[in-house]
């Protein structure tokens, strides 16, 4: 296993570096006061103007769609080539992932595009979400049955002469407040009789289509994530669409799912580590300048075990991960399960202990407005529950390592 990065994701990670300490860090205040002017002003999910430049500078300079591995769309990096890229977004997770249009859950649905579409939909959904002038939203998740069983999702799709009707309730449809939001792409029941892993189909949903309602945002502890457009709670109503609005095969929304979170679980726990090494310096910051008893926090023994585990928690996590990539780039998403199920839990863990330590630190200022510590651990903690709960990626885990032991002493038998 080889887990060296090529020569040009080398040197995109160094242009990535230089964007985000020439333009990115020092765009952020703006950024943030922007938001807070669009929030008093009663549209809290409008875009910071600011990011127009950002993202205009992003394309200048060749940064722009490095997420998709499809030369014909987008960079052609392989998941190991584009994983460090994704962590170094993370450092400025508000800005970043966005201004290089890399940010979910639009990556997401441009692979689902970019695998699935037809023709028709890649000219008029996925060549406007590449150029950055629409964007779209992901309804899964359902707030009245247990979704981290997606099995369970009840939402119907049923066909109706040249049509498609869509009835049922959506949530946390990150992204679908915002008005550049223009694209819902839809998982539900299109085939009931089916087996359970072959009844659902996934459709392309026009926010403007009749019986689209967005009922409200719901917030994250408080949090509601105006500048990414918050998450959606919407409801679907008798709506109707072009059978061709269908994407992939009917049936198939269930694989479509399995083959979006792959890749895409990568570019999140890439992400989340990016938001912890961010933390740990903010961390090693603040211990250094602070005084306390006499001395910098940085000379007490419990601050320096923090930055210690810290460094072993993210260094852990990062292998796994780029393990993960690498499996996923050499013997596909199939082979890579158990590892893309390890990564969801380890990632995550790894970077909530380090904004954990890190607000500790910080003391009062590390829960306020003061530092972006806050949101951090807010978003971190989403991440135990998004794309399945730790819990089910455990159960995930377990019965493979007790499929192989039993494997192995049946072959061990003879």
């Amino acid at each position: 296993m080889d887990l060296r990065h090529s020569a040009r994701s080398l040197d995109l990670q160094r242009r990535v570096s230089e964007f985000l300490t020439e333009v990115v860090y020092p765009a952020e205040a703006e950024f943030h006061k922007q938001e807070s002017a669009n929030r008093s002003a009663g549209t809290p999910f409008r875009t910071p103007a600011v990011l127009a430049g950002i993202k205009q500078e992003a394309r200048n300079r060749g940064l722009w769609n490095l997420f998709l591995p499809d030369e014909k769309f987008g960079a052609g990096l392989s998941v190991s080539d584009y994983a460090p890229l994704a962590e170094l977004s993370g450092r400025s997770s508000s800005i970043a992932p966005e201004a290089m249009n890399c940010s979910a859950p639009d990556t997401g649905n441009m692979e689902l595009l970019a695998m699935f579409g037809s023709q028709q939909q890649h000219e008029h959904w996925l060549m406007p979400l590449l150029d950055g002038e629409i964007r779209s939203c992901f309804c899964m998740t359902e707030p009245a049955v247990a979704s981290s069983d997606a099995t369970n999702i009840a939402t119907t799709i049923t066909a109706d002469g040249d049509s498609y009707r869509i009835d049922g309730r959506k949530w946390w449809s990150t992204g679908a407040m915002r008005p550049e939001c223009k694209l819902a792409i839809v998982m539900g029941v299109s085939d009931p009789a089916a087996d359970r892993h072959a009844r659902h189909s996934m459709i392309l949903v026009p926010l403007d289509s009749e019986g689209v309602t967005i009922r409200r945002s719901t917030t994250v502890f408080g949090y509601d994530d105006g500048p990414h457009g918050g998450h959606g709670d919407i409801t679907f109503s008798d709506v109707r669409v072009p059978a061709q609005n269908l994407l992939g095969g009917r049936g198939a929304g269930f694989a479509m799912a399995q083959a979006r979170l792959g890749p895409g679980r990568i570019h999140h726990c890439m992400r989340v580590l990016g938001v912890a090494e961010r933390a740990l310096d903010l961390m090693i910051e603040r211990s250094s300048d602070r005084i306390a008893f006499g001395s910098p926090l940085a000379r007490q023994g419990v601050v320096r075990e923090w930055i210690a585990e810290s460094r072993l928690a993210i260094e852990q996590a990062r292998l796994l991960v780029l393990k993960a990539a690498w499996l996923i780039d050499n013997v596909g998403v199939r082979q890579a399960t158990t590892e893309i199920a390890a990564i969801k839990v380890a990632a995550p863990r790894a970077a909530s202990y380090v904004v954990d330590r890190a607000i500790q630190t910080f003391g009062g200022a590390g829960v306020s407005q003061d530092t972006p510590l806050a949101e951090m651990w807010a978003g971190l903690r989403t991440l135990h529950l998004a794309d399945g709960p730790d819990e089910v990626h455990l159960r995930s885990i377990a019965r493979a390592e007790l499929a192989r032991v039993k494997t192995a002493r049946h072959a061990a038998a003879g």
